[in-house]
């Protein structure tokens, strides 16, 4: 317990130190990103036996919580020192004025939203449909229906926003990807089935390039005769229509995801200079989404024959894909609320949007 409260200390002595926001923001990143100290510290407890979770599982959580408080203070500190800067540096110019009959108040289509009407659109020209579902989800759903065992890590509190349950019936959560969708439609509807779902999802992260909620679109094809070849195909396809290059260098490379087997991460070809991604040019890969037939288990906890059916997921982050297209480096301005960087990013409404997701309504 006291090198608990050791690691809690210097924590706490180095978020005090820190000036700046992007000081405290590497600390975040260290102590509670996906390979963070914490972090690491709580995905530990798989490993302990139930009597060792009982007294270290309070202990890390009491840790987590009191340096969760300490970056609250800090950052808020921080803000208001550079609100007081701010205040007496700055001037307004009060005799700027918009002369009459100007308007300067045109909206913009935020980067997000044009990313999933594009992505939309797409895949419409190869006849798939829109589904949605609920944010807050059951476990059967989000976890068990799709062949996620029972000690993986993303079932555990420090990865997955759960609801507290008055009657204690069943535990319910924020989704943590709109693979639910799947199973829903699965459930509800006979195949041959062709979807897409798009939708907000939630995860405890928060860092340069993840956010606790985040927008996914997952894909679905339940078919007769349906292999790897039909889901390498479209995928190759909707990538180089989505990037705008044709011939893309594209790879799968094996990989493992409970609810698909076989599995594979797809990678496109890239070259950075500088600061500056080109995608289709170079030898260099990046990783930017998964993909695999659908687990047999996945089928038969969806009231559906294997031996009969046969199928495809696949599944993408909005943000990243927005990302990459349109050179934003930092997650977290997309939902800060800018003018100046959705003027900049966003993009104006020229011949009207489409009216596939601006007029689609999530649950």
């Amino acid at each position: 317990m006291s090198n608990i409260k050791d690691i809690e200390n210097n924590i706490l002595a180095n978020i005090f130190k820190t000036n700046s926001s992007e000081g405290l923001q590497k600390i975040k990143i260290s102590e509670l990103g996906k390979k963070g100290r914490i972090t690491l510290l709580m995905k530990s407890l798989s490993k302990a036996t139930n009597d060792e979770k009982k007294v270290l599982g309070k202990s890390y959580n009491e840790l987590r919580i009191n340096v969760l408080k300490a970056f609250e203070l800090k950052e808020q500190e921080i803000k208001d020192v550079n609100i007081i800067n701010r205040i007496k540096n700055e001037k307004l110019d009060v005799t700027l004025s918009i002369r009459p009959g100007e308007n300067n108040d045109e909206g913009k289509i935020h980067p997000i939203s044009r990313t999933i009407d594009s992505i939309i659109d797409i895949f419409a020209n190869d006849n798939f449909t829109v589904e949605t579902g609920p944010h807050i989800e059951n476990d059967f759903n989000n976890f068990t229906a799709l062949n996620i065992p029972d000690d993986h890590p993303a079932r555990q509190d420090h990865d997955t926003f759960y609801i507290k349950d008055r009657n204690n019936i069943e535990r319910k959560l924020l989704r943590t990807h709109t693979s639910p969708v799947q199973i829903r439609t699965m459930v509800n509807q006979n195949p041959p089935i062709r979807i897409i779902a798009p939708g907000r999802t939630f995860r405890c992260d928060d860092d340069a390039t993840h956010s606790p909620m985040f927008h996914q679109i997952e894909g679905l094809v339940i078919d007769k005769n349906i292999n790897m070849g039909h889901l390498k195909g479209l995928i190759k396809s909707f990538c180089e229509e989505f990037f705008e290059v044709s011939n893309l260098p594209v790879r799968f490379r094996p990989s493992y995801f409970p609810f698909t087997e076989p599995s594979a991460e797809i990678d496109i070809g890239y070259n950075k200079k500088g600061n500056t991604i080109k995608i289709g040019e170079g030898s260099d890969w990046l990783e930017v989404m998964g993909c695999g037939m659908v687990h047999p288990k996945v089928l038969i906890n969806c009231g559906l024959d294997p031996k009969e059916w046969q199928g495809f997921a696949f599944g993408l982050g909005v943000e990243r894909f927005a990302m990459l297209k349109h050179g934003i480096s930092d997650l977290r301005n997309f939902y800060e609320g800018d003018i100046r960087w959705l003027d900049h990013y966003g993009f104006n409404l020229i011949g009207g949007p489409s009216n596939t997701w601006l007029n689609f309504k999530e649950d």
